[in-house]
């Protein structure tokens, strides 16, 4: 059912009517986020812009058992973050403080709409920085971060944000206010932090997220192979992390991203005649360990295959190569008017013959299909071009993206790495997950939220498990 006019009014009066957005074309904008193939209109947004009105939205909505869905800057890729009519959608961009920065410490409190990229600029003077760098993180938020335990292509070597978050500040759905973890990091009892970082939104919304920050490298070396076959530089990652050598990243693009790339203002000198590009960083304490593992690298990836290995020159250079890899999926635009941006995760073994049969799946459903993804921990992104305006195609994409994601669970892997369940890929959790293992899941969620108004409908398929809000009595 519609929203009530009595809460409409009383989110007025926590947040006035500026930060209130009603009308069809306001909502029309937060009608979906970075998946082009979900689209659902909130009955109302707010933006609230202290974490004392976040506190009293949620205990209006509380006490009226109304859904709410909590969104940051809207990039996430599941569908995670689109609310039904009957919801609030809670905007938490104006929240965007950093808080503290602990230098001593190594730490950083901020709110949950600081963008990510910016901590990074905040601490560079103290010689410190945040380590999860998600592709979109000069418009992605920390909170959102958090909600969908993002990585980035760092986290090879550094983890993702489940491994930098040290306390939680929280408000329950019920609107009671908790704190999980410690400043300290101490592991105490049950880890409740890595609980709540990837519960994408179901179990309430950090208003205070503090960080753990890590000494900027004082040596860095990037490398850029490419390959007259995507199979072959496959077989190159594996041969990389065979050797024992953990670069602080190893990211992988194919023909078909090189070259939107290399018309694109994001152009990196890429070799547009490449079958894939290999991008190689290490980094350390002295330049000599980073110069003597960056030549062992080298060896070992023209001995597997690829063409030629050159290193970036000086920052500028490297700055370069990032950002082609960085902007890739910007790019991909000039491909089609819409993009699907799949996510699964497979066994480093497997890469070879895992894009071989997704380039087979492309083929046979008529779809151009460009891969850019973290090679080195066997993330993969799929990028599926197509017109959400042209029936048969939107249709043709779903087919793929299901066939993409079979193969690689049948290949030993799952459905996600980073980019969430959302609506996207809740139909595929009967794949990876049994019925018991599922409903644990569910019990989980409703011990967090008892009446099931946090982002209800995402993550678990209610029809396979006996997931049911006693207090709202309905199917979440």
């Amino acid at each position: 059912m519609p929203l009530s006019p009595q809460v409409r009014a009383a989110l007025v009066r926590i947040v006035s009517d500026r930060w209130v957005r009603a009308a069809s074309a306001q909502l029309e904008t937060f009608a979906r986020d970075a998946l082009p193939t979900a689209r659902s209109i909130p009955g109302i947004v707010v933006l609230p812009g202290t974490r004392d009105e976040v506190i009293r939205i949620i205990r209006l909505l509380a006490h009226h058992e109304v859904p709410f869905v909590a969104r940051g800057a809207g990039t996430g890729l599941s569908g995670g973050a689109l609310a039904n009519n009957d919801a609030v959608l809670i905007a938490l961009t104006r929240l965007n403080r950093i808080l503290e920065v602990d230098p001593q410490n190594r730490l950083a409190v901020v709110e949950p709409g600081v963008v990510n990229a910016r901590l990074s600029e905040a601490v560079a003077e103290f010689g410190l920085l945040y380590a999860p760098d998600p592709s979109s993180q000069t418009a992605c938020t920390l909170g959102g971060n958090v909600a969908e335990n993002a990585g980035g292509p760092h986290c090879l070597k550094y983890g993702v944000t489940s491994n930098h978050v040290l306390e939680l500040e929280v408000v329950l759905p019920d609107g009671s206010v908790v704190t999980l973890g410690s400043r300290s990091g101490e592991p105490w009892g049950p880890d409740l932090v890595g609980l709540f970082v990837g519960s994408e939104g179901m179990f309430g919304i950090a208003t205070r997220i503090t960080v753990r920050l890590l000494p900027t490298p004082p040596s860095i070396r990037t490398l850029l192979a490419d390959f007259d076959d995507l199979t072959t530089a496959g077989r190159a990652v594996s041969a990389i992390i065979a050797s024992g050598i953990v670069p602080a990243a190893l990211e992988m693009m194919d023909q078909v991203c090189i070259e939107v790339v290399e018309a694109s203002i994001y152009a990196a000198g890429y070799p547009i005649d490449a079958a894939a590009v290999l991008l190689v960083e290490l980094d350390g304490a002295t330049d000599d360990q980073v110069a003597a593992e960056g030549a062992a690298i080298e060896v070992l990836l023209m001995r597997h295959g690829a063409r030629s290995v050159r290193a970036a020159s000086d920052a500028a250079e490297r700055a370069r190569l990032w950002q082609g890899r960085k902007k890739a999926f910007g790019a991909l635009g000039r491909m089609s008017p819409d993009l699907v941006v799949q996510d699964a995760v497979v066994p480093r073994s497997a890469l070879p013959e895992v894009l071989d049969s997704i380039r087979a799946i492309a083929s046979h459903h008529g779809l151009r299909v460009g891969n850019v993804f973290h090679a080195g921990d066997g993330n993969l992104h799929p990028n599926i071009g197509f017109d959400r305006e042209n029936p048969d195609e939107f249709e043709r994409v779903e087919q793929a993206s299901a066939a993409i994601m079979q193969v690689c669970i049948a290949a030993g892997g799952t459905i996600t790495g980073e980019h969430g369940v959302g609506v996207d890929k809740r139909r595929y959790m009967t794949d990876v997950f049994d019925a018991d293992t599922l409903d644990g899941m569910a019990r989980l969620r409703q011990a967090f939220d008892v009446a099931g108004i946090a982002n209800p409908g995402k993550v678990i398929p209610t029809h396979a498990c006996r997931e049911w809000t006693q207090g709202a009595g309905r199917h979440v």
